[in-house]
């Protein structure tokens, strides 16, 4: 009925059919027949079982019609109540040995409906023959060898079965040597009908007419059916549509793309172009597209299109067999004579105007592998012959279509497996925050969208604030940005997988801004994927692409996959970043608040610690005020770096300034501070240290009192350039339980430079050279007449020169100065 273009009545007729066969199988116990006949307005459809002793049920007593046939409470019967519901009159008939239940279905006014295309009759085109016309059937497993061989094919080519069974079939077939396909290729084909020669026992070449289909049988083995009749007797196996002047000779692809070569199959988008504009003017129709299936086989893909409006963007899909706006008739070729009685049919063709619709299938070894349309303003364009000529065209280039979209997949997976590796690659290489925002919207634009919004969410609020905007046209950044910010960010929910945001669109428009110069094709589908790490979602990663274009799911998978890797990366970087904010407000506290400013000295420091992210380590300093025009100064040295010798490092700076300021001298102290470095236990390191006391004098210069507890000596630089020590050595603090120290005098005249360094300074290496105590000296010398802010920065350049490689050690440098006197 589908094939005589009678949708309306299909229904009705499998429900009512459906029925009356089960009540033959389980109360007659027979099985059944179907018999369909059309009449001038009505469809008489009939179905039969062979006991007719067992007649319809009988009740006594019931009133009205549909009792009389069904029991309400019961099973049986429900195919007659359905009868005398649905048609508009039904019957049963008995005859010796057989019992008919028929129905007719009254068939509605010439309605422009879809019908499929079935081969028509051949009717006079059936040859004239003295004998019987033998179609010899000959089964070919996947590698071209003879498998089944028929009684007719005995007969036709005078070989017995043990004759052909298990020789090649290329031994048997003589294929045309004209330029076009060869045998191997064509047996793997999904269909293909034409002439050609096949060897007889005798020697003789038989010409033959012969239809090769592909299959695959339950375990997935593939194989060939080749049926042959002689030539002369082609009608009988001739496709509709198939002519004479088609040739096996005729590359079958030139019917639709013309002449390929194997470029133009690494270039699926290029080649399905072509296609559709070739469908479009074999028809003379208005409108063509072609369909691919996904990967899971449940929707079509538009591929390519010419004609369409923007319903028919790439990329955009259809389910197949089942849902809201399915693709119709995606099996079998189909006529739908006008759309716009049922434009439900052709969900992909609503508002273009488009009346008339053929619609074939692409098959491959009998897997449904996309859909080939063309389409018409005009209703009744098109009839079956249409349909099978465009069916035979399709089935000659399905299996090409299948190799090239195969290619192209292996391609997007090798792209994809290389993306991601480099994307965690680089996402591995950085624990900053803003930098890891700006990586993910870098690796996304313009491989996987136009444009990438970043959004994290917070701790308190639990909303999503955008972090990071990149669009591949930097001039649309900031009208992008305007309407982000306008438009309520999206939910954070933990949902796997991309959802389509409508937010932003609806935004723009209702702002009136959709239209403008700034936003013009800015805003199209626009989807959502979670940065779900550590069970929680910790931000959003928005991407976007410009209107008339539709993600792919490819695409979309891939992007699945990045926003895994980006959202461990992104978290990753927020631990780093809080731990490192943590860890440096601790270091800020260990070192020392502003440097004190002292009447008549020149105070200049240089600091830094050893290690990436770290401000404090085993090396410090330390000015301080100790009583009224007396003041402490260090610079010490913890054995080791890092946050161990920082903790030191704290205990030191704070036992120093606490005792100090008890009044006690700087032996005093510092044996103190030992006692102290020595109760830590297991944890206590060895310390250096240099610490003194200062005194600025009346007469311009400052008296110093010093200990150099194991650490190098000061150097004193002199107003004639002559540099010398200011100190001897003495024992190290946290070795030793009693310790005898003194303390040095010393006074620096108005001109003079005291320069204390950590051993971070004088062991700088490059090799087996060391700076040491005599090229710091040298370095020293050469500073006469500057300030201490000027030696410190040039002991620190020094420092920095004498090796290519940055310092791997802590260093510290501490200048003092006493400024020389100005006369009026």
């Amino acid at each position: 009925m589908l094939g005589w273009g009678l949708p309306e009545v299909v229904d009705d007729a499998v429900v009512l059919v459906s029925e009356l066969v089960t009540n033959a199988v389980v109360h007659a116990g027979t099985a059944a027949e179907v018999g369909c006949v059309r009449e001038e307005s009505t469809v008489r459809i009939e179905v039969t079982d062979h006991h007719p002793e067992r007649g319809l049920p009988a009740f006594a007593n019931v009133p009205t019609a549909s009792d009389r046939y069904a029991d309400p409470d019961g099973e049986g019967g429900r195919g007659l109540l359905m009868c005398s519901a649905l048609s508009s009159c039904w019957g049963v008939e008995y005859t010796a040995g057989r019992k008919t239940v028929w129905f007719r279905l009254a068939l509605p006014e010439h309605v422009h409906g879809t019908r499929y295309a079935v081969p028509s009759l051949p009717g006079g085109e059936l040859p004239d023959t003295d004998g019987p016309v033998r179609v010899a059937v000959v089964q070919l497993d996947d590698e071209g060898t003879v498998r089944g061989w028929n009684p007719d094919a005995e007969a036709l080519f005078r070989q017995a079965p043990d004759q052909a069974l298990g020789r090649p079939w290329a031994d048997l077939a003589v294929w045309p040597a004209s330029p076009g396909l060869g045998l191997a290729e064509t047996l793997r084909l999904a269909r293909w009908e034409g002439t050609f020669g096949v060897r007889a026992g005798d020697g003789r070449i038989v010409e033959v007419y012969g239809v090769q289909v592909r299959l695959r049988d339950a375990q997935g083995v593939p194989s060939t059916l080749c049926l042959l009749v002689r030539d002369g007797d082609r009608a009988v196996l001739r496709s509709p549509g198939t002519t004479a002047e088609v040739p096996a000779a005729i590359e079958p692809l030139d019917l639709l793309v013309g002449p390929l070569s194997a470029g133009d199959l690494g270039d699926l988008d290029g080649l399905l172009q072509r296609i559709v504009d070739r469908a479009r003017d074999l028809l003379d129709a208005d409108a063509a597209y072609l369909l691919l299936t996904t990967d899971d086989e449940t929707e079509f893909e538009v591929r390519a299109a010419t004609g369409l409006p923007g319903s028919g963007r790439r990329y955009a899909r259809l389910p197949i067999d089942g849902g809201a706006g399915r693709y119709d008739s995606a099996r079998l070729p189909a006529v739908h004579e006008d759309l716009s009685v049922r434009p439900s049919a052709a969900p992909l063709l609503n508002g273009s105007g488009l009346r008339s619709l053929i619609t074939v299938p692409l098959k491959v070894e009998g897997r449904l592998t996309g859909s080939l349309g063309v389409a018409a303003g005009a209703p009744a364009r098109y009839d079956n012959e249409d349909a099978l000529r465009l069916q035979f065209a399709a089935d000659r280039i399905a299996l090409a279509l299948e190799s090239a979209r195969l290619t192209e997949l292996e391609q997007l997976r090798r792209g994809s497996l290389s993306f991601l590796v480099e994307a965690s690659d680089l996402l591995a290489g950085t624990l900053e925050h803003e930098q890891t925002l700006a990586l993910m919207a870098q690796m996304a634009v313009p491989k996987l969208a136009a444009w990438c919004a970043v959004y994290t969410t917070g701790e308190q609020n639990g909303g999503a604030d955008l972090a990071f905007l990149l669009h591949e046209d930097e001039d649309r950044i900031d009208p992008l940005r305007d309407v982000l910010d306008k438009t309520p960010a999206p939910e954070a929910v933990p949902a796997a997988g991309a959802r389509f945001w409508k937010a932003p669109a609806e935004t723009a428009r209702s702002l009136g801004l959709s239209d403008g110069p700034a936003l013009a094709g800015l805003l199209g589908e626009t989807v959502v994927l979670p940065l779900a790490a550590r069970n929680r979602v910790i931000g959003l990663l928005v991407l976007g692409v410009g209107s008339g274009v539709r993600f792919r799911q490819e695409i979309l998978e891939l992007a699945e996959d990045l926003s895994r890797r980006a959202a461990l990366a992104l978290d990753n970087s927020r631990l780093y970043s809080e731990r490192n904010a943590t860890s440096q407000a601790f270091q800020r506290a260990l070192l020392p608040p502003e440097l004190p400013k002292i009447p008549g000295v020149e105070v200049e420091v240089f600091y830094q610690a050893a290690g990436e992210g770290n401000e404090v380590g085993g090396d410090f300093y330390d000015i301080f005020p100790i009583r009224e025009g007396t003041y402490g100064f260090a610079i010490g040295d913890v054995c080791g770096t890092g946050p161990e010798a920082a903790s030191v490092t704290g205990l030191a700076r704070n036992s120093l300034r606490l005792l100090a300021r008890e009044g006690l001298d700087a032996p005093q102290v510092l044996a103190r501070l030992n006692s102290a470095i020595l109760g830590e236990g297991t944890r206590s390191r060895f310390l250096t240290l240099l610490y003194g006391e200062l005194t600025p004098r009346p007469d311009g210069s400052t008296a110093l009192s010093l200990v150099c507890a194991g650490h190098p000596l000061p150097l004193r630089l002199r107003t004639d350039g002559q540099v010398d020590q200011a100190a001897s050595p003495q024992p190290l603090l946290g070795v030793m339980d009693e310790l005898d120290l003194t303390a040095e005098e010393l006074v620096l005249a108005p001109g003079e430079v005291l320069l204390c360094v950590t051993d971070g300074v004088t062991e700088r290496r490059e090799g087996r050279r060391m700076l040491g105590d005599d090229g710091l000296a040298e370095v020293l010398t050469g500073c006469t007449g500057l300030t201490a802010g000027a030696v410190a920065a040039r002991v620190q350049r020094a420092v920095e020169r004498f090796a290519p490689e940055p310092p791997s050690d802590d260093m510290a440098i501490l200048t003092l100065r006493v400024p020389e006197q100005r006369h009026a």
